[in-house]
C-alpha cells in the first residue's frame, strides 16, 4: 500500500534557497577572427612600415563587422607595439572589440571584466550553487575567479546541478557566547 498517493509532489531544489550562477551567461557574445600579423610580413619575419600601411589601407576592414578581432602573429618575429594599434585604430571602427592575442587569452579577459562587474553584496550569507556543465568553453580561471570573490559573502558555495553539488567552501558558524 502506498501512502504518498494523496500526497503533491513537492520540488525541493526550488524551495531550497539555493541560488544558482551560470557562468555560460557571462560568455562573451559574438563571433572571434583570428587577425594573423604573419601574413603581413617580409618572409614572415620582418615587417616593412611602408608595406605594412600600404596593406593595412587596402585591406577590407568591413569583414570584421560586428566581430573581436583577435590579433596575433604566429611566427616568432619581432612586432612593433603600434603594429598592434594600427591595426586597431583601421578595425576599430568595424568591429565589437580588437584584442591583442588569442582566443583563449580573450575569453579570459572578458570573464574578469563581466565578474568584475557583479555586486556580490546580493549574495550575502546566500548558498550558492555554480552551475558545472555548459555549452560554451568556460575557462577554469572563471570558476576560481567566481569562487575567490563569493567567497567573502556567500554562507556556502557549491558545485554542480543543484540536485547534485560538490560541497566547495562553506562559511565557519562564529560560536555564540
Amino acid at each position: 500500500m502506498d501512502m504518498n498517493v494523496d500526497k503533491p509532489l513537492v520540488n525541493r531544489v526550488a524551495n531550497s534557497g539555493l541560488i544558482t550562477i551560470n557562468l555560460e551567461d557571462f560568455f562573451p557574445k559574438g563571433e572571434c577572427i583570428e587577425f594573423d600579423l604573419k601574413d603581413y610580413l617580409f618572409m614572415e619575419l620582418i615587417l616593412k612600415e611602408k608595406d605594412f600601411r600600404a596593406s593595412l589601407k587596402e585591406h577590407d576592414w568591413s569583414k570584421y563587422e560586428g566581430k573581436h578581432l583577435l590579433v596575433h602573429c604566429s611566427t616568432d618575429a619581432i612586432i612593433p607595439m603600434w603594429a598592434y594599434m594600427l591595426v586597431a585604430a583601421y578595425a576599430s571602427p568595424f568591429t565589437t572589440s580588437v584584442f591583442q592575442g588569442n582566443k583563449d587569452e580573450f575569453i579570459k579577459l572578458a570573464y574578469a571584466s563581466a565578474l568584475g562587474k557583479i555586486d556580490y553584496a546580493q549574495y550575502e550569507d546566500k548558498r550558492i550553487v555554480i552551475k558545472g556543465c555548459s555549452n560554451q568553453p568556460v575557462p577554469p580561471f572563471a570558476y576560481t575567479l567566481l569562487t575567490q570573490n563569493l567567497r567573502s559573502v556567500a554562507k556556502s558555495i557549491m558545485f554542480g546541478e543543484p540536485c547534485s553539488t560538490v560541497p566547495v567552501y562553506k562559511k565557519p558558524r562564529i560560536a555564540k557566547k
